[in-house]
């Protein structure tokens, strides 16, 4: 049997390395300029650390807005954990890096979707981020399922602002 490169998981690992360097850095230094992230996780990973009553009301994923009021936030290897405010009741989360399935920062129009498919692979798909922000609630963002596609190549030219 032929060895082969995994470039799915590369990516995915690289991709959550570049998640993690910018959670370092607003730890380091808050959110700079109109900067805001919109957090999709798996509420029923393994190591994903929420109240009972978010992950009930959350069984499948849930969405995390990272904005104007946040604490607590401390990043490491596999994960970050941080306070956020759910309708003026600060909650404690944990969310590793694996349980991830979006992360938007609409300010710049930058987006990374990690897609599951049905063998359990993995995939990353950047995707360009124009959220409707008067239709977003403060704790969710709807996330429309897209079909799995073939592999493409995209090029991040295309996500820079000009």
């Amino acid at each position: 049997m032929s060895r082969t490169i995994d470039y799915g998981n590369l990516m995915h690992d690289a991709m959550r390395s570049l998640i993690r360097n910018v959670l370092l850095d607003v730890a380091d230094n808050g959110l700079p300029g109109a900067h805001h992230f919109f957090i999709t996780f798996d509420t029923s990973h393994p190591d994903a650390e929420l109240a009972d009553w978010l992950s009930d009301r959350y069984p499948g994923e849930m969405t995390v807005v990272m904005q104007h009021w946040y604490d607590n936030l401390e990043v490491t290897k596999d994960g970050f954990s941080i306070t956020l405010n759910f309708g003026d009741a600060p909650e404690p989360l944990y969310i590793p890096y694996d349980a991830i399935r979006t992360f938007v920062d609409p300010s710049v129009e930058f987006g990374l979707r990690f897609e599951q498919q049905e063998d359990d692979d993995k995939k990353v798909v950047a995707v360009k981020a124009e959220p409707d922000l008067n239709q977003i609630e403060e704790s969710e963002l709807e996330v429309e399922e897209a079909p799995v596609k073939a592999a493409e190549i995209v090029s991040l030219d295309s996500f820079r602002k000009t």
